[in-house]
């Protein structure tokens, strides 16, 4: 037996016994899907997080936390009876397969075929699993703005879409008026329909909505953070400053930034 499955029969093992119903740990031993399910979702953040600082001792060992978690359900789903680890990694390997015939396959595509066949081969999986619906699998756990980016999609495979980015641009300034004629009682809605209709937009520009939405976070925190600093080297408390001090102080940020990077 080689270094890796000896390794991966390990990581099986130690899950066993940790669920074992009368030498087991307590916690584990208490756990099931639904309470382990919030985990799972952590230490996948937690990766994507490693990768964004491009921690690659912190993405190893993150992605164990993420690898435990496929592990503690596999445990849990052969427990009942369901399926086991294996009966995971056999599925995903036949998936994979079934959706690269290129590779695996004597087939030679180009890479818009490909990618047309991909999308063609996930629908006819999901018609098999019974889907009636062009949008339907869209996981309900997922962030509300992935969520939508991935309806979006689902919707423009059947045509329901608009032809440029200029159709999106009127809806989302139309969302925007009504956003600001609502009433109490429908303001939550036309929030939704605004930031949807700003999904929209950005996805028909070329980029994913999360990854725009996390650079603008990234940049809004870094120039928060340099304000406060300017302010204390001033011998000033930054949350104590009029409004319009502040916006001098996020001014003159912005204005640093542009030097530092011409």
């Amino acid at each position: 037996m080689t270094e890796h499955h000896q390794q991966i029969d390990r990581l099986l093992s130690i899950m066993a016994r940790l669920r074992d119903p009368h030498s087991g740990c307590e916690w584990d031993r208490a756990q099931n899907f639904a309470t382990i399910a919030p985990y799972t979702i952590e230490e996948a953040y937690e990766v994507a997080d490693a990768i964004a600082r491009d921690d690659l001792s912190s993405l190893r060992d993150e992605l164990g936390d993420l690898l435990l978690q496929v592990v503690f359900h596999a445990r849990m789903a052969e427990e009942l009876g369901h399926f086991s680890f294996t009966d995971v990694a056999i599925a995903i390997s036949d998936k994979l397969e079934a959706r690269h015939p290129h590779i695996f396959g004597s087939n030679d595509v180009s890479h818009d075929a490909q990618t047309e066949r991909w999308e063609t081969l996930k629908a006819r999986e999901r018609a098999a699993k019974g889907a009636k619906s062009a949008v339907e699998g869209v996981a309900l756990s997922l962030p509300a703005l992935m969520r939508a980016e991935k309806l979006q999609k689902r919707a423009a495979r059947v045509g329901f879409d608009w032809p440029d980015p200029s159709g999106a641009a009127g809806k989302l300034l139309e969302e925007m008026s009504e956003l600001a004629d609502a009433d109490e009682a429908h303001k939550l809605e036309e929030a939704g329909d605004l930031l949807f209709a700003a999904v929209n937009l950005v996805r028909l520009h070329g980029i994913a909505p999360e990854d725009a939405l996390r650079a603008a976070n990234a940049k809004f925190e870094r120039r928060f953070r340099a304000m406060e600093l300017l302010a204390s080297f001033e011998g000033k408390d930054f949350g104590s400053q009029p409004l319009e001090t502040q916006e001098n102080y996020w001014q003159a940020v912005k204005a640093s930034e542009r030097t530092k990077t011409t």
